[in-house]
Parts: structure tokens; C-alpha cells; sequence
């Protein structure tokens, strides 16, 4: 398990807290998780096209499935 740990510091950057208004917030966590995730799938082997396509996909599913209505009643 301790190998996990060592991933995870491996591909996941923390966006500093302090000093951010909440908008710039979470776009700097969404910015640094695009990074991080481009970054694991490039030690994968993937293409710069296939990471496009695949987050690309991704993001257009989640933007398709979005429901205001339903995620403010969940949070």
C-alpha cells in the first residue's frame, strides 16, 4: 500500500489555498488536475492526441450529465 503513496505524490499537485478568490480556486485545481492527469497518461505511453481525445470525451460527458437542479440538492 505504501507504493500507492508514492503515486499518488508522483502525479498529484496540490493548488495552493491561500490568497485565491473561489473561482480562480477551482480553476487552478481543475488546471492542475488536467496537468496531473496528462502527465500520468503520458508515462503511460499515450499520445498527446489520444490524451486529447480521451480528457476531451470526459468533459464533454460531464458537461452532458450536469444537472444543476440535482447537484445542489446532493452537495
Amino acid at each position: 500500500m505504501a507504493s500507492d503513496f508514492s503515486d499518488h505524490d508522483l502525479f498529484i499537485t496540490e493548488f495552493p489555498k491561500k490568497g485565491y478568490k473561489l473561482v480562480d480556486y477551482l480553476q487552478g485545481r481543475v488546471h492542475f488536475a488536467l496537468l496531473d492527469q496528462m502527465k500520468l497518461m503520458h508515462a503511460s505511453g499515450m499520445t498527446q492526441n489520444e490524451m486529447k481525445e480521451t480528457i476531451m470525451t470526459n468533459i464533454a460527458e460531464i458537461i452532458d450529465h450536469f444537472e444543476p437542479e440535482k447537484e445542489s440538492k446532493s452537495s
